[in-house]
């Protein structure tokens, strides 16, 4: 006999996020949290763990998508900057020049 087919859940996005925000905020277990929205404890896990993986580092040492964001100003920074400095260095031989 085949079994009866599991309808998957859709939650909205915003139940998503009330639900993490509930289990992070929570003292009791995941599995309790989970359990209390009706729902099935490793899908609240994964929801947990993807959120803790956009703020956070990962295992793997990559970066967080707001990491890299910073990373990307901060080297744009950096190239504005050396710039800047270059002009500088010119500027101040120029007037060494003239002061000569």
């Amino acid at each position: 006999m085949a079994r009866p087919r599991q309808v998957r859940k859709k939650y909205t996005k915003q139940f998503r996020e009330e639900a993490v925000r509930l289990a992070e905020s929570s003292a009791r277990p995941l599995s309790e949290v989970a359990h209390q929205l009706g729902m099935d404890p490793s899908t609240l896990w994964n929801w947990v763990r993807r959120d803790r993986g956009s703020g956070e580092a990962g295992q793997s040492g990559e970066l967080t998508v707001s990491e890299r964001e910073e990373l990307k100003r901060l080297r744009r920074e950096n190239a504005e900057l050396r710039e800047d400095r270059e002009i500088l260095k010119k500027a101040t031989a120029f007037f060494a020049k003239e002061n000569k």
